[in-house]
């Protein structure tokens, strides 16, 4: 057997090869963005202004230098501001990049964000109405689609802690198996309850059932399009809360993930028509979520009020359908009088002949386009059982209006529907980006300020990719730039 020979490393070879990696990769995607970001033009005027307003002179730190080093951090996935100062003392290349002349210390990053947050919410707010454009050129159908969804950034307290929990349920076993209670006492739903709705070092800091698990957090919601770039990121926090007094749900059952589920259904409309404020120039006519979001009042604010013209949202099978003139099965579609196991087939939209009424029209499950003696296509149905008399078979028009929920401005279980609703785990896949990529989970704090910046900044982050990717023809990075770095 042939033995490989072995090579000792030195510091200085590992060094060596550092730098050069260093020097051929990072050293020029850090030119790249210097050439295709221009932040004192993206960068609103209100900003400077109020940044260099108090001083009266000139800043020891200058502003574009403060956002580019955070603005590192999230591309960099540095979790920390101090591994950042690691990075900014032994990196020239990234100081140079930032304009720092002297390295600033982590006390004043954190002052930035929470002194500035308002200047950050209107820069990502100002890179929304930038990046539009470009979302349309990309690719007008997934940009005209609206997607939401709620999480919560944990926060270091100690009901945090898996121990927490752990020891409530161990207290309710041990009370289960003395009382010797029945198998219908649930020592989940037990502890559940037992749990306090907010943190005790901070009563903002909200319990919330995220992936199957209890955590405490500071609780948002997002906007995506359809290709995963965010348009809207709401902070539930005192401000949002008291001028949005509705949203505000309190512990009503046993089931955690029921009561996030209206939680998050009564945010919807308030969320959205905030930010069709904010952003009148964009309308998307598509939106998509959750069943969370099956309920009839909301149906009629986003076809009513929002003006959208189509919603993906499975139904949620605790309620079911009713139409009291024909069979339907649980995805609204009518089915055969006859067999109630057969659906009727979709034959497109169409609009009522007299009223102009928007419609759905379904025909019988056995009819068939045949060639007539006179050399005419026309409807013919193979029954042996009719339920009618007509030779097309029997015919349904729905009117979507009359019934939103059954019939949003699509048909449900159809392969368009499904195709279409794939596309809702965008803002999934941008939620754990923003968490894991850009290192909003798990920080070391319980600050609101600190957490709401990191998380505008990560929208920043992901909304200057947007652009870099659009000025040097690439489209393909508009969801992470990581690929640039490697």
């Amino acid at each position: 057997m042939d033995i490989l020979p072995q090579k000792q490393l030195s510091l200085a070879d590992i060094y060596s090869d550092c730098q050069n990696i260093f020097e051929t990769d990072q050293h020029r995607f850090l030119s790249l963005l210097d050439e295709n970001l221009n932040l004192d033009i993206l960068i609103p005027g209100s900003f400077y202004r109020h940044y260099y307003s108090p001083t009266g002179r000139p800043r020891e730190f200058e502003l574009h230098s403060m956002i580019r080093a955070l603005l590192l951090q999230k591309i960099f996935s540095i979790p920390s501001d101090t591994l950042l100062l690691i990075f900014l003392k032994f990196s020239a290349e990234i100081r140079d990049f930032c304009g720092f002349k002297r390295i600033p210390d982590a006390s004043r990053f954190t002052r930035f964000k929470q002194e500035f947050l308002l200047d950050l919410q209107s820069f990502f707010d100002h890179l929304v109405d930038v990046t539009e454009p470009i979302c349309q050129a990309i690719d007008p159908q997934k940009a005209a689609m609206s997607i939401f969804d709620t999480s919560g950034i944990e926060t270091y307290v100690t009901e945090n802690n898996p121990k927490y929990f752990n020891r409530i349920m161990i207290q309710l076993k041990a009370f289960k198996k003395a009382n010797k209670l029945p198998d219908s006492y649930d020592p989940h739903k037990a502890a559940y309850k037992m749990m306090p709705s907010h943190a005790t070092a901070n009563p903002a800091i909200k319990q919330l059932y995220i992936n199957g698990h209890f955590c405490y957090v500071y609780k948002f919601g997002m906007i995506t399009n359809g290709l995963g770039i965010v348009r809207d990121i709401t902070f539930y926090n005192r401000d949002f809360l008291d001028a949005h007094a509705d949203i505000v749900v309190e512990k009503k059952s046993d089931s955690p993930d029921e009561d996030k589920s209206l939680g998050d259904s009564k945010a919807l409309l308030p969320v959205l028509t905030d930010f069709f404020n904010k952003h009148p120039l964009i309308k998307p006519d598509v939106f998509l979520g959750d069943a969370a979001f099956d309920t009839i009042a909301i149906y009629s604010g986003l076809f009513n009020d929002l003006h959208f013209n189509r919603a993906y949202i499975p139904l949620n099978r605790r309620s079911g359908l009713e139409e009291p003139d024909f069979t339907i099965n649980s995805d609204g579609i009518p089915c055969c009088p006859n067999d109630p196991s057969l659906p009727m087939k979709p034959e497109g939209n169409t609009s009522h002949l007299h009223c102009g009424i928007p419609t759905f029209k379904f025909v019988c499950p056995k009819m068939k386009w045949i060639k007539c003696a006179d050399g005419k296509y026309r409807r013919r149905h193979h029954c042996d059982h009719p339920c009618t008399s007509s030779l097309c078979g029997r015919m349904v028009y729905i009117y979507p209006e009359k019934n939103l929920r059954a019939y949003p401005g699509t048909i449900r279980g159809t392969n368009e529907w499904a195709q279409t609703y794939k596309t809702r785990g965008c803002v999934e896949q941008t939620i754990n980006q923003f968490k894991d990529s850009f290192c909003i989970a798990n920080r070391r704090t319980q600050n609101e300020q600190t957490l709401h910046a990191d998380l505008l900044l990560s929208g920043i982050a992901q909304l200057l990719t947007v652009i870099l990717a659009d000025s040097i023809h690439q489209h393909q990075y508009i969801r992470s730039l990581k690929p640039l770095i490697a």
